[in-house]
C-alpha cells in the first residue's frame, strides 16, 4: 500500500464530500458524503472496501466540524493518519486573485471569505470546511483548488460583459466560469485518448450534471465558457435557468416579486424542474417523457437544443476541433440526451456510433460519434475532480 495519501474535501452549504486518495495512482481508498447539514436528518456516510456505512450526525450545531471530526476518527480507525501528506479543498470562486492552486494560510483564507459576495452559497461553506480541517489537522499543509482558476486564461474579449466598465473595475463583474477542475481533467484525458499533446489540441468540453457548462479549450487553455459571473448563466440545468433576458428580473420586481423570490425561482425552481413541472433529475424527466408527459418532453428538447447551440457557437474561438467531450453525471450516463445532442449537431457532420454510445456509460470512456467534415470525434470521459485536487496539492508540496 502507498504511504502517501491526500484527503480531498468538497464543502457545500449543507453538505461535505470527502475522499482519501492514493497520491500516486488516484485510487480512492475511502470516500463519503455528509449531507442535510442544519437539519435533524443530517447524516454522514462512506464507502470502504466496497462496503457502505451511514451514521446520523447528532451534534446540534456546526455540522461541518462534526463531519470533519468523524472523518478524522475514520481515518485513524483505518490506520491512514500517518500516511496523509496534505488536505486539498475545492473552492468554487477564486475571483481574479487566484489563477492556480495555492497553499492555504490565514491570508488566503481571508481572501476566500472576502469573495463570498461572488459565490454566496459556496465560498462561505468552503471556508467552513477549511477552518474545520485546519483544526483537525493542524500539522498538515492545506491547499485550495479553485473552480474558476482554469478559466483565468480566457481573453478579455471573452470575459468582458457589454456593460459600463466601472461595474467591472468597482465590483469585478465579468465572466469567471466554473467546473474548471472537471474541464481541465477531461481535456487532458481526451488528449491521451487521441494520442495528441494537449498543448496542440482543441476541445469543446461539455459538463452535464445538475449544474452544467460548456468550455472551449485551445492548446490546453480555457478560451471561453458558458457559466459567467455566477454559476446561474449558460446552459439550462437541474434547477437553474441558464441564459435569461435580464429584463425579466426587472419585470418580475415591478410585478411585486421580492428579490428573494426572484433569486429562489431562477436558482432553485427553474431548469428541468421548472420546464417539466416534475423534477430536477434528468432520469425522472426521461422516464416521464417515455410515459407521454408533455412538460418532460419539452424540458428534454429545450435542454438538448441549448447544449447543441452552445457547442456550435464554441467552434468560433477555436481554429480547429479534435473532439467534443461529454462528462458529468448526465454527460457520462444519459444515452438519450447524448443521442439527441448529436442529432442536433448533424450539420457539423457528426454521425453517432450507436454501439460506442451504448458502451460509453457507467464509468466507461469511449468514442461515441465521428465527424468527417471536421475530422473530429465525440468522446465520453468520466470526470475526476478529486484526482485533480489531490494531484495539484501534491505538486505544491
Amino acid at each position: 500500500m502507498s504511504n502517501s495519501f491526500v484527503l480531498v474535501i468538497n464543502s457545500g452549504s449543507s453538505s461535505l464530500k470527502f475522499a482519501v486518495l492514493d497520491s500516486a495512482t488516484g485510487e480512492a481508498i475511502v470516500s463519503g458524503l455528509g449531507e442535510c447539514f442544519g437539519l435533524p436528518e443530517a447524516v454522514i456516510c462512506w464507502k470502504y472496501n466496497g462496503e457502505k456505512t451511514e451514521e446520523a450526525i447528532t451534534e446540534p450545531d456546526n455540522h461541518h466540524q462534526h463531519a470533519i471530526n468523524r472523518i478524522v476518527a475514520l481515518i485513524e480507525t483505518l490506520g491512514f493518519t500517518n500516511d496523509l501528506v496534505a488536505v486539498g479543498h475545492r473552492i468554487v470562486h477564486g475571483g481574479e486573485k487566484f489563477t492556480s492552486t495555492v497553499r492555504i494560510d490565514d491570508e488566503v483564507l481571508a481572501e476566500i471569505e472576502s469573495l463570498a459576495d461572488l459565490a454566496p452559497l459556496h465560498n462561505p461553506a468552503g471556508a467552513l470546511g477549511v477552518q474545520a480541517a485546519m483544526l483537525a489537522f493542524p500539522s498538515l499543509p492545506q491547499f485550495a483548488v479553485f473552480d474558476t482558476a482554469f478559466h483565468q486564461t480566457m481573453p478579455q474579449k471573452a470575459f468582458t460583459g457589454a456593460i459600463a466598465s466601472e461595474l467591472y473595475s468597482e465590483y469585478g463583474i465579468r465572466r469567471y466560469g466554473f467546473h474548471g477542475t472537471s474541464h481541465y481533467f477531461v481535456s487532458r484525458e481526451a488528449a491521451k485518448m487521441l494520442n495528441k499533446p494537449v498543448e496542440e489540441s482543441s476541445f469543446i468540453s461539455v459538463h452535464l450534471g445538475n449544474g452544467a457548462s460548456v468550455c472551449a479549450i485551445s492548446n490546453g487553455e480555457s478560451v471561453d465558457t458558458s457559466m459567467g459571473f455566477t454559476p446561474l448563466s449558460g446552459l439550462m440545468m437541474g434547477t437553474r435557468c441558464g441564459d435569461l433576458d435580464p429584463g425579466i428580473i426587472e419585470f418580475l420586481l415591478k410585478k411585486g416579486w421580492s428579490q428573494e423570490q426572484v433569486f429562489e425561482t431562477l436558482n432553485k425552481k427553474s431548469g428541468f424542474l421548472g420546464v417539466s413541472g416534475l423534477t430536477s433529475d434528468a432520469r425522472g424527466v426521461l422516464d416521464a417523457m417515455e410515459n407521454g408527459h408533455e412538460g418532460a418532453k419539452l424540458a428534454f428538447e429545450v435542454f438538448t437544443y441549448r447544449v447543441a447551440k452552445y457547442i456550435g457557437s464554441y467552434l468560433i474561438p477555436l481554429n480547429s476541433l479534435d473532439a467534443i467531450i461529454f462528462t458529468g453525471g448526465i454527460g457520462e450516463n444519459s444515452l438519450p440526451i447524448r443521442r439527441e445532442i448529436l442529432r442536433n449537431l448533424s450539420l457539423l457532420g457528426f454521425v453517432e456510433d450507436e454501439k460506442g454510445n451504448e458502451d460509453a456509460r457507467f464509468g466507461n470512456a469511449g468514442v461515441i460519434a465521428t465527424s468527417e467534415l471536421l475530422n473530429a470525434k465525440a468522446l465520453v470521459i468520466p470526470t475526476n475532480e478529486e484526482w485533480v485536487i489531490a494531484q495539484q496539492s501534491v505538486e505544491l508540496l
